[in-house]
This record gives C-alpha cells, structure tokens and sequence, in this order.
C-alpha cells in the first residue's frame, strides 16, 4: 500500500472511533470555547510581563492560568503546562528570573497577539528562536496554535512520535527547527487530505497524537509503524474509556444545573438562552435543552467573533432584549476560564451591565475565591457572585414558586 492510500486508511479508522481524540475534543464545541478565553489569557500575561507584575515562578501567574485553560483540552493537551514550570536547580525555563528573557517571551507573545500573516508569525518565532532561551523550546506553539489554528500545529512527545512513525523522519523535541520542519510536512500533509481532515490544524494533529500512543491500529500496512507494548496500550485505552465515560456523567450534571437556571428564569418571566452547544442536551424536566430556549440571540451590533463567544455561555437570561443575567456552570472545568468569559459577555454588552454569576459545586467555593483574590481580577468593576449546586438543587422549586423577581438570585448567591 502506498503512502497516501496508508494515510487515508488510518485516517478513516481514527475517524470512525467513538473514543477519538476526533470525536471527543476536535468536534466538541467546548474546544471552540478555549480560542477567546485563552486569547483574552494570553493578553494579560503580555500585560504582566511589559509593567512588570509576572512573579519570579510558574505558581501564582497569569501563565499557569492560561497553561490551565489549555490542558482542561485533555488528550492532546494534557502535559502541556510541564515545559512551564519553574525548575529552580536547572533554572529553567528561565523566563522568570531573567527579566531580558521574561521581555522576550513576552513580545514574543505580543508579536502572536497581533500578527494577521504567516510572516510575521514566523518572525516573532524566528526571534524568539535567536535568544536561545534556555528550556524555552516550541513547546510554546501550544499556546501559539489557540491564536493560529489554521497556521501553528499542536505540539508534544507523542503528537512528534506519531509524525514520525508516519513518516519515516527523525525528528526532536527541543528544537525550533525541527518544529518547523514538521510544521511544514504538517501543513503540506493536511493540505493533500482536505476531506479527511480541517483547516484547522488541530484535527490532524489528534491524529498524529492517536498514532503516536499507538491507539490507530496500523496492522502492518505502513513500514513505519511503532511497535507498542500490548499491556500498554491496553492500559492507555481503559484509561481514554473511562475519561469518556467521566465526561458523559459531568455533561449530565452541567445539563441539569443549566436546566434549573432555565427553568428559574422563565418562572420570573425572562427570557433564557442556552449555550448553543448545549442545545441537544437532555433536559432533566424533559425534551432537550434547546426546546426551552431562544432560536436566536436578539443582541445587535456585536461583533462577530463577540457574538459566537456570547453565545456559548452556559444560560443566559434576557429583559426586553437586553442581556441581564449571566451563568457559567463550572464542575470541574477552569474557573479561571469562567470568569473570563463571564468578563467577556460583561465588557461586551451595553450598560446597565448584567449579573454575573459562577455555578459550581460546594467544594469549589475555596478556589473560587482564590481565583477571584488574583490580582488579574482585584480591580473587576462586575464581579461574579456564587451558587452552588446544592443551593441551586435545594431552592430551584421554591424560587419558581415564589420568586418575584431576579434579585432573588442575589439572596440565594454567595458574595466573593
């Protein structure tokens, strides 16, 4: 079997799993809510670093938090915030006690920020490159590729193992060039299996990460092929299942809390919209999601992107057309993420501004606080008050019954 024919096969295989990095990350619109949040992220490590308030490790910075939104992507992105963190004994990455490196790093990320063309994608890199900062490798383009899917590929041991085993290349790790040799192989592949794949790179760089822990079978059709450990990939596989049957039962948890809310505020004569992604979830009162809710967002002059972001916050409840109240549902994803993106819709919408509110379990009421306490958001102007989920279970049917307005969420709600 030729090269390309292989290529195809394995890709149809990977497709047609269930449990794919495919069909459990690439198609999930959760993935599509990183994009802004770490972008937003991203911008306030650049702020940090320029004035001069990035501290002197990993823990406590605006890095860690944006390295946070990025692993909560599982799979492909799971060891991504390692290369990060501060080793003091090897004094690397030393981009936190070099100020001239941390600068660096940080225009570095201005450059991506701003960058609308291949070029100056690659010359932010290439300058990056030339500082020879030490233990800052491409591990970088992890974050680079949530502000450029289409031009920067995902980045990691297995997603460079599969390449290769594809491929026949020796590439490495550590080294700049070498990643933009397999950027380059990477776009001319995915550019050659269109129908297979995305313009977002993101798609086949699941597919080289699958091949690369030896989870895409090759049967012996590509010369190249790894040889896995059986009892290892056995182990790997019960693990991805149980991951997919954890985030079916966290979805169902989600789903009923965002049913409550809906549920509440139609009871106080508001209109609600659920998280367009959410729209064919189960209702725990019946039907799905999406049958409570508005077809549309009746929000005018929003920018584009500004509008898709709105559009995936968990519930929304509206006024005469006017965003008044918002929710994100946090089980177990970043609140981190959820503040911004609840800042997000704030900044977004005209005043009066809307209340903000994050709905998390009792337990997380601790990080809630800690996250709210960070000095990236001390100076918030709205901030997010808190309901739980026992208290939202516990009084949902109460507030329908008897609430007169939506400032009873402000007595039920926890002020940080």
């Amino acid at each position: 079997m030729d090269f390309k024919k292989a290529v195809v096969a394995l890709a149809e295989r990977y497709r047609q799993d269930p449990e794919s990095v495919h069909r459990t990350w690439f198609l999930g619109d959760e993935r599509l809510k990183a994009f802004r949040t770490i972008r937003r992220g991203v911008q306030i490590v650049v702020d940090d670093i320029l004035a001069g308030r990035f501290p002197q490790d990993y823990r406590g910075s605006s890095l860690e938090m944006v390295m946070a939104a990025i692993t909560e992507q599982k799979q492909v992105f799971q060891g991504a915030a390692h290369a990060f963190y501060w080793k003091p004994k090897l004094r690397i990455p030393d981009i936190y006690e070099d100020r001239e490196n941390q600068v660096a790093f940080g225009r570095f990320l201005a450059e991506a920020l701003r960058a609308t063309r291949e070029d100056q994608l690659l010359q932010a890199i290439a300058v990056l490159e030339a500082k020879k900062i030490k233990g800052l490798g491409p591990a970088a383009a992890n974050i680079l590729y949530f502000l450029h899917p289409t031009r920067i590929p995902p980045f990691n041991t297995a997603i460079m193992r599969g390449f290769n085993a594809l491929t026949g290349a020796r590439l490495g790790l550590g080294s700049w060039s070498d990643y933009m040799s397999f950027r380059q192989a990477v776009l001319e592949l995915n550019e050659g299996n269109q129908t297979l794949f995305s313009k977002d790179l993101g798609a086949f760089a699941g597919f080289l990460f699958e091949v690369g822990i030896g989870k895409v079978a090759t049967n012996g059709n590509l010369e190249t092929a790894l040889a896995f450990e059986a009892g290892k990939l056995e182990k790997l596989l019960r693990k991805r299942h149980l991951e997919v049957e954890e985030d079916a039962a966290e979805t169902g948890v989600h789903a009923r809390m965002q049913a409550h809310l809906l549920r509440i505020g139609q009871s106080l004569g508001m209109e609600v919209w659920v998280a367009r992604n959410d729209r064919n979830a189960s209702n725990h009162y019946g039907g799905t999601l999406g049958e409570r809710s508005l077809q549309t967002l009746p929000l005018k002059g929003l920018p584009p992107d500004t509008l898709s972001t709105v559009e995936l916050i968990d519930v929304l409840w509206l006024s005469e057309g006017q965003v008044v109240c918002g929710f994100e549902v946090e089980k177990s994803t970043s609140i981190y993420s959820g503040i911004l993106r609840l800042q997000d819709l704030s900044l977004s919408i005209p005043e009066p501004a809307p209340e903000l509110y994050l709905v998390a379990p009792d337990s997380r009421e601790g990080e809630v606080r800690a996250q709210l306490s960070r000095p990236t958001f001390s100076g918030l102007a709205n901030r997010p008050s808190l309901v739980t989920f026992k208290d939202l279970e516990a009084h949902c049917e109460a507030i329908c019954r008897f609430g007169a307005d939506r400032g009873v969420m402000q007595k039920l709600a926890r002020r940080i």
